[in-house]
């Protein structure tokens, strides 16, 4: 059988086992937050990004462990970048996404300063275990936080029934936890089946190996946030697709680089030079943008969400052109830097300001 035939089944494979996880694992943490009493938005942002993250973790520890610091890295950064610009704005177009106020006040702010602490740790071109142990202590703090959050929050709403809980959770706990093992087994499996698959096809086709750790696999690992939250948006689950999104990206640098970078030991997590210059200040940039976005109307509506993908389309791009046409390279950032990157700001300082102003007529 043909090896690009093989790549293009791999892929097939792959998108059907991501759909089907993704539809059980939404099920399941549906059910979850209901018998629990627990937000949609903290279940999102706990137990569903954890799920989503897993292939980022299997792809990132399987790299450093076949000594390609590069791809791990290259991994993460990529993969937040899509999970923003793409999940963010794909599922935006499905339909307009409400915001909850404590992504704007809480989640969001702890994402960006997370961010900006890898960019710093990695700036010397080495990411330390014992950096990565600060970024595992940090997740262990910031899921505490999150667990005594839910219980503030759920002594507020005081809208659980303690007897419906009983009965639900006897009559639908355990298929809930089968629905998020399953869905999580055929996430992980599925996105394994992509990547295999689409970086097979791309170096058949002359595609460079840098460029595919930042873009096909880190796509590839992220389908699972994509399909995740686009399921969840389909059945009018907004919280968790936001929810999804926030807390995969806070993951893979926690967790994901954090516990990659204690995997390496003494030699650390090598971090190419290109990413510190130019992948990792976008992908800063790109949190940063969230914040306008989120504050307009309470909501992402659909023109916001095109323009995230238009976002990511840009960055694309300029990953290919490099190694695909050179000679297009400069015309192309020109085009970019004069045109695209001023109406982008323009959009979002407008935001900006709607926001503020509609803030003050309030007080």
């Amino acid at each position: 059988m043909p090896t690009f035939l093989t790549s293009s089944l791999e892929i097939v494979i792959g998108i059907i086992l991501l759909f089907s996880g993704g539809e059980l694992f939404v099920k399941g943490s549906i059910t979850f937050a209901l018998i629990l009493g627990i937000p949609q938005l903290i279940i999102g942002l706990t137990i569903v990004s954890l799920g989503t993250s897993a292939p980022e973790l299997f792809v990132s520890v399987s790299s450093v462990l076949k000594g390609s610091d590069v791809l791990a890295v290259s991994n993460v950064v990529g993969s937040n970048i899509f999970n923003i610009l793409v999940v963010l704005g794909g599922s935006a177009l499905v339909v307009p996404l409400k915001v909850e106020s404590r992504l704007v006040r809480r989640d969001v702010p702890i994402l960006i300063i997370v961010s900006t602490a890898v960019w710093g740790m990695a700036s010397s071109g080495t990411i330390t275990w014992q950096a990565g142990l600060a970024l595992v202590t940090a997740l262990v703090i910031n899921t505490v936080w999150e667990i005594r959050t839910v219980r503030e929050e759920a002594k507020d709403s005081k809208n659980s029934d303690p007897e419906t809980n009983i009965q639900l959770i006897s009559q639908k706990g355990l298929r809930a936890l089968i629905n998020l093992l399953v869905g999580i087994l055929l996430l992980t499996i599925g996105s394994d089946f992509l990547v295999k698959g689409a970086s097979s096809a791309a170096l058949l086709l002359g595609v460079n190996e840098a460029v595919i750790g930042l873009t096909i696999v880190a796509a590839g690992t992220s389908m699972p946030e994509l399909i995740t939250s686009l399921v969840a948006t389909f059945r009018g689950r907004t919280d968790l697709a936001i929810g999804n999104v926030v807390g995969s990206s806070l993951l893979n640098q926690l967790l994901v680089l954090g516990g990659t970078s204690v995997v390496t030991g003494r030699n650390g997590l090598q971090v190419d030079n290109l990413l510190i210059q130019k992948d990792l200040p976008f992908m800063i940039l790109t949190t940063l943008a969230c914040l306008p976005i989120f504050w307009s109307n309470g909501k992402i509506s659909r023109q916001e969400g095109a323009i995230l993908l238009f976002i990511y389309i840009i960055y694309l791009i300029d990953q290919v052109l490099p190694k695909t046409l050179p000679t297009w390279q400069d015309e192309f950032r020109l085009i970019t830097l004069c045109l695209a990157l001023p109406i982008v700001m323009v959009i979002i300082t407008y935001q900006t300001m709607r926001y503020w102003i509609k803030v003050k007529r309030i007080k």
